[in-house]
């Protein structure tokens, strides 16, 4: 299957410049996306604009990841209702440098001919004078010609700075310098960028000449929605962040195992790139048929973390979903790191209990009555009474015995005890 063609069935192409299938056919074709170093990691937002490039490697084309150095000095007005606040070099280049090491994750740089690049904007224009860039770029395009791009037409009326007018001229020059200097034929992008994009198609028509034998093409995807018509790639916090440190693993496939049934079709399509078409059909027939065991589900979040943070991560983030609905083993419990046993229990109630409080004496019963202040039970006699019950446990045990030592109780890192109350959970943590 031809990279259009893959790119058709999975719902992934916006609009595309009439010649770039044929381009495609045709040859070996090297084509771009470029990544704004907006902040230190890229998000899902990108990583499905990364699958584009993953799935032209895949057809035989040559990839290049474009880091926008120099653009990201100057911010893309689309999309966007205010001027963006100007970022420091320093804390560009940190995002740079993060933003390279991730792309490094999903392509691939080591397989011949069409092995994928990373290249950086301000590499090039860091040695272009400003009289320079006007005369090599800014007298072929007319300010009307830049002016009708919807990025601009937004911002008209509520005002857009130089700077950011300025953007779409930077970004097809680097349309145009690629293609002088690298063969770059096509650049793709999601559909927010057709503007800036053909912007660099106009330009290389207009400086190698209207008769000249030149091939620049365009491609872009749709803005990836929900089925109810809103933003993909939010979560209550915000961006669901590829870097570890910004979203757990745990946390990210939290993410896509709660999706809803209604959005993913599309989300198989446009993020597990690894799985065929008969793959994906396939797994959706097995869940149509019981879609409360959620199969879709599973195997959406098992591939694209186990694609974005490695299988040791997924095993673990599985393991601390099944502590969160009570289906796991005391021994998962307590391989919970500190950081996931927080994430897991995030909102779960929670008491603190002075160590100083406790004597050689204290017991199971006191611990949850008393010396919690009635927060877990209110009286010794309702402590007594569920323990008879069998409706409490320790760190995922059943326990009856009211007079159990509190010094018997193995303490999860050292000073947490994860009750059971019945269904519900309640943390006691000892200070």
């Amino acid at each position: 299957m031809g990279f259009i063609e893959e790119l058709r069935w999975r719902g992934m192409i916006q609009d595309i410049m009439p010649g770039t299938e044929e381009q495609l056919n045709k040859e070996m074709t090297t084509g771009y996306i470029g990544f704004d170093p907006t902040a230190r990691s890229l998000h899902i937002g990108n990583l499905a604009t990364i699958m584009v490039l993953k799935q032209f490697q895949m057809a035989g084309h040559k990839p290049l990841a474009l880091v926008g150095g120099a653009t990201g000095m100057v911010g893309d007005p689309s999309g966007k209702s205010a001027e963006r606040n100007f970022l420091s070099e320093e804390t560009l280049l940190e995002n740079q440098e993060g933003i390279k090491k991730q792309l490094e994750k999903f392509l691939d740089f080591n397989c011949g001919e069409n092995s994928a690049e990373i290249v950086n904007n301000y590499d090039w224009f860091k040695d272009i004078s400003f009289l320079q860039f006007l005369r090599e770029a800014g007298k072929y395009l007319t300010v009307n010609y830049m002016s009708s791009k919807d990025s601009v037409k937004r911002r008209i009326e509520t005002g857009i700075s130089f700077t950011e007018f300025s953007y779409q001229l930077i970004q097809g020059y680097d349309y145009y310098h690629l293609y002088k200097t690298r063969g770059v034929k096509l650049q793709m992008g999601g559909s927010d960028q057709w503007g800036n994009i053909t912007t660099g198609t106009e330009l290389i028509r207009r400086k190698e000449g209207e008769n000249a034998d030149y091939s620049a093409y365009a491609l872009t995807t749709p803005l990836l929605t929900k089925a109810d018509g809103t933003k993909f790639g939010k979560s209550e916090g915000g961006n669901v962040w590829l870097d570890p440190e910004l979203t757990s693993p745990y946390q990210f496939y939290q993410f896509w195992i709660n999706q809803n049934d209604a959005d993913l079709p599309r989300l198989m399509r446009v993020y597990c790139c690894f799985l065929s078409k008969e793959q994906i059909e396939a797994i959706e027939a097995e869940h149509a048929q019981a879609p409360h065991l959620r199969v879709a589900q599973k195997a959406l979040a098992k591939e694209v973390t186990t694609m974005v943070h490695g299988a040791d991560a997924y095993e673990k983030a599985v393991q601390a979903s099944e502590v969160l609905f009570g289906k796991s083993t005391v021994e998962a419990l307590k391989n919970l790191d500190e950081q996931t046993f927080k994430e897991v229990f995030e909102g779960v109630p929670q008491t603190k209990v002075q160590k100083s409080d406790l004597t050689n004496e204290s017991n199971l019963l006191e611990l949850i009555s008393v010396l919690s202040n009635g927060e877990v039970y209110p009286s010794k006699t309702e402590a007594r009474k569920a323990l008879q019950a069998n409706a409490v446990s320790v760190n995922k045990t059943k326990i009856q015995d009211d007079k159990l030592p509190v010094n018997d109780i193995e303490l999860l890192h050292g000073k947490y005890i994860l009750l059971g109350k019945g269904k519900k959970n309640h943390i006691i943590e000892l200070v």
